[in-house]
């Protein structure tokens, strides 16, 4: 190695003798350049010397096969050590930390403060990071206040890992008691601070902090941005993230992906996609594998198929081996799916880690996407005849396709398998004996839930709307409210129809009129086609059109649908017309439009009018094709 020969060091081991301060400085080089050969080739010279007696290149040898990851070889070389100082500890904890040994981290740090060592300021960092890597915050508060028995309270670093301890754990409390007792911060102090607010959806406490820091001297940097910009997204306020995007100066991949995710969740694919071609057109930034899942996720609801095999292609150029599907193989699976690509999806579910759970989610998601319920449900049934650990994704994917007879058996899988706690579950439970007709087992299932969510509400409001029962659909929207439970649009767009289906008009009104009266929320464009078409089939016409003329959004084509085809069971011709001659504007190239109005002109009476709209329609090319005989004459 380069480095080995600028140093002398080859030339050094020849010697007949070494000094324990080269021994020292070229340990330090092996563990720094991770140079676990050449820290090999020292180990003997150590013995033949007789420095194998000295605790301090013993424990120095330590750090250096814990550094190089040779953890078997340190172990051997600590547990001949008489009495193993802080240092060799240090070595062992901060491998196990760093390798994902968490529980045996901590252990280790029990075993090291029963033998009389007393933890440092290098110590501690390590087990905090194992106590919330370990989801052990209890040993993090033990840890705390072994801090502040050896007089570490004070030391930057030990500080930052209990402020990230501390949010990550969402004891932000805590967290920010000790931030605020620092005598020193630095720039990752007030990061990690604004992390644990913004991780914990306070993004207005982090924009707080993000002032202070400001003030206090301190700018912020790519990572401060990125955090910020992420909490916006959780909030679904992408567009302010993108505000944010346009200040940095050379934004990062994390930039680039927190953008690309967070308008892919709250819906807006179009835009998710365009910001990862800016960014791919741009070339300073290259992609990684979330990055690609994501942009893959956007590519599967819009159905872009193209779009999605470029990005296959780049991925596999970009990544070696199969690491690229472990990651992006789901989106890239339910995009093939989605766009009827079953072949595809085979050939993508073959390469694969058949013992994931994601894997098999995936190809349970691919089989409903492509209108195979029960493919779904073999599939299911093959990962568990497999052993593969299911979840709740698992469950909620193909609880909704399932018939009765299979909802069943998986609802009693539920019970025995899975915490009362878990809403989704139980939410898709409530769906599916809604979806198969038996209402009374979903409302059943609904009243033993123990937490609901407003999924919950939601879904059972649906359910009663879905079998017309729009009383029941009321008396839970009161039940709701009684709660403290917040309606959103979905659950107020739910009650509309189970009025609409049960012919209870003005009740609808009422609720419709609740959304700015009493809930501040704006109706959308199907909460209006709901009104209307309630309306409508209640033969209240000119109501109807009142509330088409109030609208501050512009009727679609379902609005005035709904209108035309309850002027056809009415017979009220000018409505008719109304109706008709906007629907022609919005689809000119439909003739059922034509045809609609011209009988209702015919059924009324007025046949000029009638012939009048059927040239009309015959003039613009849209005359009916007259039916013909697939038995040829003479054949």
């Amino acid at each position: 190695m380069n480095v080995w020969r600028s140093q002398g060091a080859l030339s050094t081991l020849s010697k007949p003798r070494i000094s324990l301060s080269q021994l020292n400085n070229l340990l330090h080089l092996c563990s720094k350049s991770k140079s676990l050969n050449q820290g090999k080739q020292i180990h003997p010279q150590i013995i033949s010397n007789g420095s194998h007696q000295n605790t301090f290149i013993i424990t120095k040898l330590v750090q250096m096969y814990a550094d190089c990851d040779d953890l078997v070889s340190a172990n051997k070389l600590f547990d001949r050590l008489p009495q193993p100082n802080v240092f060799s500890w240090t070595a062992i904890l901060a491998f196990y930390s760093k390798h994902g040994m968490y529980k045996k981290c901590i252990e280790s740090y029990c075993e090291m403060k029963m033998s009389g060592v007393l933890p440092d300021g290098y110590v501690f960092p390590k087990v905090l990071r194992a106590s919330v890597e370990g989801l052990c915050l209890e040993t993090g508060i033990c840890v705390h206040k072994d801090v502040i028995v050896c007089g570490c309270e004070f030391y930057l670093e030990v500080c930052n890992s209990l402020i990230d301890m501390y949010g990550r754990c969402g004891d932000l409390t805590s967290a920010r008691q000790v931030f605020n007792e620092m005598v020193e911060r630095d720039l990752l102090s007030w990061n990690l601070m604004i992390s644990g607010y913004v991780g914990n959806g306070m993004l207005e406490l982090g924009l707080e902090i993000l002032n202070c820091m400001r003030l206090d001297g301190f700018e912020p940097d790519v990572v401060t941005w990125n955090m910020v910009m992420d909490g916006y997204c959780r909030m679904g306020k992408c567009d302010e993230a993108l505000k944010i995007f346009k200040y940095i100066k050379e934004p990062n991949i994390i930039s680039w992906t927190t953008l690309i995710s967070g308008y892919s969740r709250i819906g807006q694919h179009e835009s998710s996609l365009r910001i990862f071609k800016d960014m791919l057109n741009k070339g300073v930034v290259l992609p990684d594998l979330y990055c690609l899942s994501s942009a893959l996720v956007s590519c599967r609801h819009l159905g872009a198929l193209l779009s999605g095999k470029e990005i296959h292609g780049f991925g596999i150029k970009m990544v070696i081996g199969r690491s690229f599907y472990g990651s992006a193989g789901p989106a890239l699976l339910t995009l093939y799916s989605k766009c009827d690509r079953s072949r595809d999806a085979g050939n993508i579910f073959e390469v694969m880690d058949k013992s994931d759970t994601v894997t098999w989610n995936a190809m349970i998601l691919g089989f409903v996407d492509l209108g195979l319920g029960h493919m779904a449900v073999d599939c299911f049934g093959e990962m568990q005849r497999m052993e593969i650990k299911n979840d709740q994704t698992t469950i909620c994917t193909v609880l909704p396709v399932c018939e009765l007879r299979h909802g069943k058996q998986l609802h009693a899988y539920i019970r025995r398998r899975y915490s009362d706690s878990i809403c989704p579950i139980w939410n898709a439970l409530v769906h599916m004996y809604s979806k198969c007709g038996c209402i009374g087992s979903a409302y059943s299932v609904f009243s033993n839930m123990v937490a609901r969510d407003l999924v919950s509400w939601n879904t059972m409001i649906g359910g009663f709307a879905l079998h017309g029962l729009g009383e029941a659909a009321l008396q839970l929207l009161k039940e709701m409210n009684y709660l403290g439970v917040c309606p959103s649009p979905v659950t107020l767009t739910s009650a509309l129809s189970a009025c609409n289906h049960s012919g209870l008009v003005d009740e609808g009104l009422n609720v419709f009129n609740s959304m700015t009266r009493d809930f501040h929320l704006s109706p959308s464009m199907e909460h209006f086609a709901c009104v209307v078409d309630m309306l409508s089939r209640a033969g209240r016409l000119e109501d109807a059109i009142n509330v088409i003329e109030k609208m501050p959004l512009k009727p679609d084509k379902c609005t005035w649908g709904a209108l035309l085809a309850a002027c056809r069971a009415y017979q009220n011709v000018d409505v008719a017309k109304v109706a008709a001659e906007h629907l022609i504007c919005l689809e000119p190239e439909q003739a059922g439009h034509y045809i609609t109005l011209s009988n209702i002109y015919a059924k009324t009476g007025r046949w000029n009018d009638a012939v009048r709209v059927r040239k009309q329609m015959e003039e613009k090319g849209l005359a009916k094709p007259s039916g013909q005989s697939w038995i040829a004459s003479g054949s």
